[in-house]
């Protein structure tokens, strides 16, 4: 089976820099996307940044120039820098994954989530 655990959440600062990670661990037999979450308090799940197997990135516009993904494909691993915290940063950070199963299907998987507060 495949697990994803996130890493690196805490009460941070504003203005101060946190440093998520996810690692991808199981029978995975190629790993399509990769992306972050989040989920604030009384607020719908929103999508925070992508990125491809090959290295494309998309962001949220509110994060852009902030935040930062990147993955290690050799660990199945995935990063979110985030710099410039801003209360409104507050939230549950899932991590996600699109992965692809030996038999040819493409199966979501999440993570149990993190959380970043971000006092001001």
């Amino acid at each position: 089976q495949v697990q994803l655990v996130e890493s690196g959440g805490r009460l941070v600062q504003a203005g101060g820099s946190l440093r998520l990670s996810c690692a991808a661990s199981g029978s995975i037999l190629r790993i399509n996307t990769m992306a972050w979450y989040r989920q604030a308090p009384g607020k719908q799940r929103e999508l925070v940044a992508t990125t491809t197997s090959g290295g494309s990135t998309d962001y949220l516009d509110s994060v852009k120039g902030r935040f930062t993904i990147s993955r290690d494909n050799a660990e199945n691993t995935v990063y979110l820098q985030m710099n410039s915290l801003k209360p409104e940063d507050t939230a549950v950070y899932y991590c996600y994954a699109n992965l692809q199963s030996y038999s040819g299907g493409a199966y979501p998987a999440w993570g149990r989530g993190t959380q970043v507060t971000v006092s001001s």
